[in-house]
């Protein structure tokens, strides 16, 4: 798709591989996916009140995501 004008699609997110490849773009090909944020504020409202709720800050939620992002990154070697 190199030096083609931007395409937008609509599809799922566990049919965006097989969308993909459809259209031609192989595995490495760079891509950007736009996620609607009216998709996820549901989650993010459910989160956030367990957030509140438990007392923590933006920062504890940073240290506990870098945390996680450590430990998988060592059990992957």
């Amino acid at each position: 798709m190199a030096g083609k004008d931007a395409e937008v699609f609509e599809t799922t997110a566990g049919q965006v591989s097989a969308e993909l490849a459809r259209r031609g773009l192989d595995p490495d090909d760079r891509v950007t996916i736009t996620i609607e944020a009216s998709e996820l504020i549901p989650g993010r409202r459910a989160s956030r009140v367990r957030v509140v709720a438990a007392s923590l800050s933006d920062a504890d939620i940073d240290r506990m995501i870098k945390q996680a992002r450590r430990d998988v990154e060592s059990l992957l070697g």
